[in-house]
């Protein structure tokens, strides 16, 4: 997937997910350490950790990305490594104490091989005792709410028409997605095509588990609550 163009407007397009309860929920278990943020886009949680004084690497597998989070990093005379890296595979890093991987970038894995290689990779550069945080769609978000696109927005500087459709695997969803960027007096078009993929919670738990790790908390939508029917976003706390 190209996300030379998105990764120009992602944060435009992120305005409203609520950064930093997000890093309150890991600093509510861990207030220090080594942290991966794994699939950082452009690194705005990764530049909100390292203010909270966590010392930070930030990694994902688009290169403009990592671009875009380079450049915030730079702004902010933050020292942030950045490591362009499938989370599938994190080429044996080691020697950390906190892997985040935020706002439901794991649903971008396909399989469930994937999924599960990814646990196993966080679990082997996690140290002893460590700790991993992510989230995901829940799987009433991915067959039913997605399903009532088209969903239209429009502001003054971007709009955008996002249509949905199911993938071909159970609980998968397509995302089609047309861009008008301002440029000057003129609106560039463009087009993305984006594909997620969710599992019920035992299942996570249970791969989880497979690799090594104990479940600490599962909670849903940025409360402290356990996931009910509807709820959207599921949030998971292992540790090593």
């Amino acid at each position: 997937m190209n996300y030379g163009k998105f990764a120009s407007v992602y944060d435009g397009l992120m305005e409203d997910i609520p950064y930093e309860e997000y890093v309150e929920w890991v600093a509510s278990h861990v207030t220090s350490g080594k942290l991966l943020d794994v699939a950082c886009g452009t690194g705005t949680l990764s530049q909100l950790f390292a203010e909270m004084g966590f010392v930070v690497t930030a990694s994902d597998l688009s290169e403009d990305m990592l671009t875009v989070a380079n450049q915030r990093f730079q702004k902010a005379n933050q020292a942030i490594p950045v490591l362009q890296l499938s989370m599938d595979n994190l080429e044996g890093l080691s020697g950390f104490d906190i892997v985040t991987i935020a706002i439901d970038s794991l649903n971008y894995l396909q399989s469930e091989e994937q999924v599960q290689q990814t646990f196993k990779e966080i679990y082997d550069a996690l140290n002893p005792g460590g700790h991993f945080f992510f989230d995901v769609h829940s799987v009433f978000k991915v067959d039913a709410v997605f399903m009532d696109s088209p969903f239209v927005y429009d502001a003054e500087e971007i709009a955008y028409i996002w249509h949905t459709e199911p993938g071909q695997a159970s609980h998968s969803v397509i995302h089609d997605m047309t861009f008008f960027v301002r440029q000057n007096d003129l609106f560039e078009r463009f087009e993305e095509t984006h594909e997620q993929r969710t599992f019920p919670v035992e299942i996570y738990k249970k791969w989880l588990e497979a690799a090594g790790f104990s479940v600490e908390s599962v909670t849903a939508d940025f409360t402290s609550q356990s996931p009910d029917d509807e709820s959207e976003r599921v949030f998971f706390h292992a540790k090593k």
